[in-house]
């Protein structure tokens, strides 16, 4: 319903503009809520930023600890080939002649290897420079062995402590802080 005034203008009921005011209300509404898709994605990026908090750190201690395993892996590749030379040097003192052959055999296999390597080396290129000259005497030191000659347990251990110098042993070994 409508009224007209005298100036020519209508005004609406009071009625109308209600109804009208309120079906706008609830249009507006509508429009200002979020579609259930787009909340789920708002969800995704909630849940996937906080496993990202949680996962970073973790997998950042485990590259630390995957360094720190690889570093240990060297030391003992080393040690194991200064044992080796070792035991080959006691065992042909004691007159035990074949096992110290087998031992030097595979201490300079080991060592032939190591200096090989191009990468996750043990040794610095310092070191693999140094260990050439007992690298030089492993055909004569497994010959010698090979013929149960006494002056073999003389040269084992001359070679090894050749070796050991050549890695600095004199010095502790480096081993990373407990934390």
């Amino acid at each position: 319903m409508s009224i007209k005034q005298s100036d020519g203008r209508t005004i609406m009921s009071e009625a109308k503009n209600t109804v009208e005011a309120k079906n706008t209300s609830k249009v507006t509404r509508k429009d200002k809520g979020t579609s259930p898709l787009k909340r789920i994605g708002i969800y995704a990026v909630i849940v996937l930023g906080i496993f990202m908090l949680g996962f970073l750190p973790m997998w950042f201690t485990a590259r630390e600890r995957a360094n720190e395993r690889d570093a240990a892996r060297r030391e003992l590749r080393v040690r194991q080939m200064q044992n080796r030379l070792a035991s080959a040097a006691l065992d042909a003192r004691r007159g035990e002649y074949e096992q110290a052959r087998t031992a030097a055999s595979d201490f300079f296999t080991d060592l032939r290897a190591e200096t090989d390597r191009t990468q996750d080396r043990a040794l610095t290129a310092e070191q693999i420079e140094r260990t050439r000259a007992t690298l030089a005497a492993r055909d004569d030191l497994i010959t010698l062995l090979a013929r149960n000659d006494p002056a073999s347990a003389d040269r084992l251990s001359d070679a090894y402590i050749a070796y050991r110098d050549a890695l600095g042993a004199n010095q502790p070994m480096q081993t990373p802080a407990p934390r």
